[in-house]
């Protein structure tokens, strides 16, 4: 489905009806990371998938997509629907816009689930490491998706999802260069939003890989227990819901 917003197409995907659960992908990907949830979460409840600004179907909206701003369009999509309430589950990128919502629509969260995210900002390093990201992007698009997938997973694992791996590329081979740079500059400004989750009193969550090699796995079980979410561990790197889709199934199929 398509909603026009500040003169730019956004897709989202809707199925099920009552108790509103919410997938927002990370980085690079689609809602078509959720596929393989759908049939079975949407038997029990609505499922909403949402192609945020310059990924997957949806257009560009700005120079920098902050994740304030993909924190209106998911507004903007559940103010479409009718939605008040709903739950939200967020992977990597996701996770950031899901702690922009809930800090700017108070009470619109009825649980949350960080996957493979944090509410912690950018490092130093990792702002650098932005900016050299967007320098790639702009000499060539395609070396930087390959280089930035392939980070995503260990070895082992990168072997054993490879197919699942060049889907993923695939897809973001199709974004704009002006996409993934709004992207990148959105994530490197992105605020500490630890307060904002620690002070949500409603069920919270973070899914941790243990051989993630984007997030470092000691610090995030310090952030879980400090913000008092319940954390769960995974066997696999940063793409919890490729590596563990069993274990995440089941998890999202009983959240709330």
């Amino acid at each position: 489905m398509k909603l026009n917003y500040k003169s730019t197409e956004l897709f989202y995907t809707t199925k099920g009806t009552g108790n509103p659960l919410v997938l927002l992908h990370g980085f690079l990907e689609s809602t078509k990371i959720w596929d393989p949830f759908i049939e079975k979460l949407s038997g029990k409840r609505q499922v909403i998938c949402i192609d945020l600004p310059g990924h997957g179907k949806s257009g560009n909206i700005s120079d920098i997509h902050t994740m304030e701003l993909m924190a209106d369009v998911v507004h903007e999509v559940l103010q479409h629907l009718k939605i008040v309430q709903a739950s939200l589950v967020g992977h990597s990128m996701g996770g950031y816009v899901s702690l922009a919502f809930l800090e700017k629509f108070p009470g619109m969260t009825k649980s949350l689930v960080l996957m493979n995210s944090t509410p912690e900002e950018d490092s130093e390093e990792k702002k650098i490491n932005r900016d050299r990201s967007i320098s790639i992007v702009m000499k060539n698009k395609n070396v930087y998706i390959n280089m930035a997938i392939t980070n995503l997973l260990p070895p082992g694992n990168f072997i054993k999802f490879r197919t699942e791996l060049d889907e993923i590329k695939n897809q973001a081979l199709q974004m704009s260069k002006e996409g993934i740079i709004a992207a990148l500059k959105g994530m490197k400004i992105r605020t500490n939003r630890n307060l904002v989750l620690k002070n949500f009193r409603n069920p919270k969550y973070i899914i941790l890989g243990t051989k993630d090699l984007i997030l470092n796995a000691e610090t995030t079980q310090v952030i879980a227990k400090h913000c008092e979410c319940q954390l769960i561990l995974t066997e696999g790197g940063h793409l919890s819901y490729l590596e563990n889709y069993t274990e995440i199934e089941e998890i999202l199929y009983f959240i709330d």
